[in-house]
């Protein structure tokens, strides 16, 4: 259990440490960008001082190596599904509900099979973070899922009205996070 703990907690810094570094060459974003910063930090603080009390709390913690071998596995299939979606996004990758310069609209990739994989993504993280440590880190996956779906929303009406001709009908074929389902 320690050993999946110390490899998780690590492999999510080396991801965020990536994100951070990665988001240095990306189109210029438009002056009202600032606005989802302070909610996804908001979310983010909530969450982490909501398990923090929890951490020497053994009532969730998970005991059953098959359950952690599920958990370790749906957490790097979401790191992976991020960062290959990050990576496919190029130079338009942006903060949640940012406006970019000369936008463009990536269906290919892993956004043929949904249209926000980074969401999807990393809501598969945290998910398989709970199952392989403690089940008290589906706190953090409750309000980062709401996050998402509103981000989606607001990003997809932006891309709505940018890409009045080919957005339509790509949202019609594609899910918004869950492949065939939402």
């Amino acid at each position: 259990m320690p050993a999946v703990r110390t490899f998780i907690f690590a492999a999510w810094a080396v991801f965020w440490i990536y994100w951070l570094i990665s988001a240095v060459n990306v189109k210029q974003g438009s002056s009202r960008s600032w606005r989802a910063r302070p909610v996804f930090l908001l979310i983010f603080v909530v969450a982490v001082l909501a398990t923090r009390g929890f951490r020497g709390s053994n009532s969730a913690a998970i005991h059953s190596p098959a359950l952690e071998v599920v958990g370790v596995i749906v957490f790097l299939g979401g790191l992976g599904l991020a960062v290959w979606a990050r990576v496919h996004l190029g130079r338009n990758w942006g903060m949640p509900m940012t406006e970019k310069a000369d936008p463009e609209l990536v269906t290919s990739g892993p956004y043929h099979w949904v249209r926000n994989p980074i969401y999807t993504g990393i809501l598969l993280a945290l998910l398989g973070t709970a199952f392989a440590i403690n089940l008290y880190y589906l706190i953090a996956v409750a309000p980062a899922a709401v996050y998402f779906v509103y981000s989606a929303t607001v990003e997809e009406r932006r891309l709505a009205a940018a890409f009045p001709d080919t957005y339509p009908a790509y949202r019609a074929h594609t899910k918004m996070l869950i492949p065939f389902v939402f």
